[in-house]
């Protein structure tokens, strides 16, 4: 009997072991500066906007310098718009899910990710009244992350919109996003 519960906790801690080492869960905040590009509407300048986002990320290790990370985040974008004697912000908030394939450079510190974001518009704050925002945002997320131990990391991402912000504008989403980050 103390034989088949001492093998029994054995496993148990063998494989909490390693499902730890293939897949950390974790949360992540940062600034982001967000623009709109592709587009130009005239008489009309685009320029930063600076907002947030934060959210939560999992790490499936696939290989040793391979990894599969899907997140899911609260992201603000958008862009100030200044022209025609009027300046206002167009601020739009987005649940978003980015899938990235995580490549190591070095000892599993420095990694090289890239990957599809679907974007779902959950909220737009004007200070001018537009109804013609898509709700659907799709676009290609690449950076670099560096963990400063197992737990903590930073992370510097771009993210292109591929789909047009506003109907028939041909506009589209362009952030930069800074995050730090905790595996737990």
């Amino acid at each position: 009997m103390k034989k088949s519960i001492f093998t029994t906790v054995l496993v148990c801690l063998f494989f909490s072991n390693t499902n730890a080492q293939f897949l950390q869960l974790g949360a992540k905040a940062g600034i982001s500066f967000s623009n709109f590009g592709g587009g130009d509407i005239e008489g009309v300048d685009f320029k930063t906007l600076t907002n947030y986002h934060f959210g939560v990320v999992a790490e499936l290790k696939l290989l040793d310098n391979l990894a599969l990370q899907p997140e899911l985040l609260y992201s603000t974008q958008g862009a100030e718009l200044d022209g025609l004697g009027v300046q206002f912000k167009n601020e739009l908030g987005y649940i978003a899910l980015p899938v990235l394939i995580k490549f190591y450079l070095t000892d599993n510190k420095l990694s090289l990710e890239a990957g599809p974001q679907l974007s779902f518009l959950v909220s737009e704050k004007n200070e001018v009244n537009f109804d013609d925002s898509e709700t659907f945002d799709f676009g290609f997320a690449a950076g670099l992350s560096y963990k400063l131990t197992n737990n903590i990391f930073v992370s510097g991402r771009y993210i292109a919109g591929l789909t047009e912000v506003k109907k028939d504008s041909d506009i589209k989403n362009s952030v930069i996003q800074f995050s730090v980050g905790i595996f737990l």
